[in-house]
């Protein structure tokens, strides 16, 4: 059983393309304080990334990216729209995430979190990721730059 079985049967996941741009960059701009720019997320595509959109009648909610190489994914960026936040949406990208990784040959995953969002770093504990280490000065933050909690997650094959 995927991710996504269990969704109402117009909630869907799909591969991002670029006519979704516009709508995922409306997401993260009210989502994020220092939101990434259409152009990151084109680039992304671009470069054949895994992105994928969570979307409910057609309806961008969420969208997940990441990179995968030499066995090694990482989470690039994970987001669900504001006001469809706490509703497990944000545990369903997560866990579609890490099928797809697994699905591509990933052995590990890693993810940088802001320290002060702890919403993010329980969901990301609750699903098997571990912190490994801190980035200093990783993001930008209102009063400076604000550190970076690295977390890991090694995949196993499936049973």
């Amino acid at each position: 059983m995927n991710a996504w079985s269990k969704q109402t049967p117009a909630m869907g996941l799909r591969p991002m393309r670029e006519d979704d741009l516009v709508a995922v960059h409306a997401i993260e701009a009210r989502a994020y304080e220092f939101p990434w720019s259409v152009g990151i997320f084109r680039d992304c595509l671009r470069a054949d990334y895994p992105c994928w959109v969570m979307h409910d009648q057609g309806r961008i909610e969420g969208y997940f990216l990441m990179s995968i190489a030499a066995g090694e994914a990482h989470v690039l960026n994970v987001c669900v729209a504001p006001e469809l936040q706490g509703q497990g949406h944000g545990r369903r990208l997560l866990q579609a995430l890490v099928q797809i990784a697994r699905g591509r040959g990933a052995a590990r995953i890693f993810l940088e979190v802001r320290p002060s969002n702890i919403g993010a770093i329980g969901l990301y504990h609750r699903e098997g990721f571990n912190e490994i280490g801190r980035r200093p000065r990783y993001y930008p933050a209102r009063d400076g730059r604000e550190d970076a909690l690295v977390m890991a997650m090694e995949l196993f094959p499936e049973d």
